[in-house]
């Protein structure tokens, strides 16, 4: 699966595995906004890797949780979806929006091999200083590059380059982003 080779999800393993993800979502999508040591110790364990000042509004769904990476100061509004069975890595201060959904899982195009019902992965990439919009869909295999910001309801296809402004469906370079006044 890692290896963006055809794999079977009901394997009893990956099956094993995304069960311990359900049950460690559950609690964290039942938590309450008070209860943030709680939610916190729920993601460590839940996710790869989580930088500091990680900030998450429930509900957040994924399949396995071990197979994201995320930076510092990175927060996600209600209701994110990450399906990875593949690498997905964010880098530092990225914000998604409402309902971002992140697929690194995708399905042969071949109908005789997805009626096989195997399965594959592509990683997916999310760079520094990234803002993602609400309803934005990153699709298997994409990049996103450093300080690019995707509009809401964007369908990103194909990698993004860095400080631009993507938006549409299929997702398309919109503008540069000029750099602007800086915080004193």
């Amino acid at each position: 699966m890692l290896a963006g080779e055809y794999y079977l999800a009901s394997d009893e393993t990956l099956t094993r595995e995304r069960l311990h993800a359900r049950r460690l979502l559950k609690a964290l999508n039942d938590s309450f906004p008070d209860e943030v040591q709680k939610r916190m110790e729920i993601m460590e364990e839940l996710l790869g890797k989580m930088g500091r000042d990680f900030g998450l509004e429930p509900p957040f769904f994924c399949d396995y949780g071990y197979n994201i990476t995320v930076g510092d100061q990175v927060f996600f509004n209600f209701n994110c979806v990450i399906l990875d069975v593949n690498p997905v890595t964010i880098g530092d201060r990225c914000l998604f929006g409402p309902n971002v959904q992140i697929y690194a899982a995708t399905h042969p195009v071949n109908a005789e091999t997805r009626g096989s019902l195997l399965e594959f992965g592509k990683p997916v990439s999310i760079g520094s200083d990234v803002w993602i919009g609400g309803g934005a869909i990153i699709c298997p295999g994409v990049s996103i590059g450093n300080r690019s910001i995707i509009a809401a309801g964007a369908v990103v296809t194909k990698d993004i380059p860095s400080d631009v402004l993507a938006g549409g469906n299929p997702a398309r370079i919109i503008k540069p982003i000029e750099e602007g006044p800086r915080l004193a």
